[in-house]
């Protein structure tokens, strides 16, 4: 059984409780496919299995409290034990290094720019809290984030059904779970695809702030 039709059962059981914990753990820092439970919701949500507000309301609360846990985590063990550990969920020392260097360059921005970058986003909260970033500062950028992205990730999830659901819902019947492999499917290499983009253009741009101070500092004091 595949990844993708275990969260579709795990909606399907649970409902909003599933999106309650899997956006949660997500945000805490584990490396979960939070998009792709959202969008799920969102879908249902449009099939009538779900309520719009609740599925929304639950996004965010889960997001913001994940985050929040992920930051006080970050702030108490510091660094090393995030590395340490992080190894175990496939985390390189490279990307949580160009995490830490993105957040400690744009503090507020960072934390707001994640949530909307698969790849990033579960690393946001802890990488905060290991770098300083002031709670208050955090958490007004953590709400922020997460009240515009929830509906964004529930709405692709929403407009899949409105557009496409009528002949989803056809081969449902015949096929079983299908509409969650299509949504699921869909989702993941959307995300894939935006992720990949937005991390090369991030990395590109951190490399120069960080690097273009030292490379001109360094011009200046060579003997001409």
């Amino acid at each position: 059984m595949g990844f993708g039709i275990d969260i579709g059962q795990l909606v399907d059981h649970w409902g909003y409780w599933a999106i309650f914990l899997v956006v949660i753990l997500s945000n805490m820092g584990l490396p979960v496919p939070e998009e792709i439970i959202l969008s799920l919701a969102g879908y249902l949500s449009w099939r009538g299995d779900l309520w719009l507000p609740t599925v929304f309301a639950v996004g965010v609360l889960s997001a913001v409290t994940g985050d929040n846990i992920g930051y006080w985590l970050g702030r108490r063990y510091g660094r090393v034990a995030i590395e340490h550990y992080g190894r175990r969920l496939l985390l390189t020392p490279d990307r949580f290094e160009f995490a830490r260097r993105f957040v400690a360059r744009y503090g507020f921005i960072a934390v707001f720019v994640a949530r909307f970058v698969p790849g990033l986003r579960f690393l946001a909260g802890p990488t905060a809290g290991t770098v300083g970033l002031g709670f208050p500062a955090f958490f007004v950028s953590n709400v922020l984030g997460a009240a515009l992205y929830v509906p964004l990730a529930v709405g692709m999830g929403y407009a899949i059904g409105y557009g496409a659901g009528d002949s989803i819902e056809r081969l449902r019947s015949v096929i079983g779970e299908i509409e969650h492999v299509v949504l699921i499917s869909a989702v993941f290499a959307t995300a894939i695809f935006l992720g990949w983009r937005q991390l090369k253009t991030l990395h590109c741009r951190v490399d120069k702030d960080i690097m273009g101070p030292t490379k001109n500092r360094s011009g200046r004091d060579r003997p001409g």
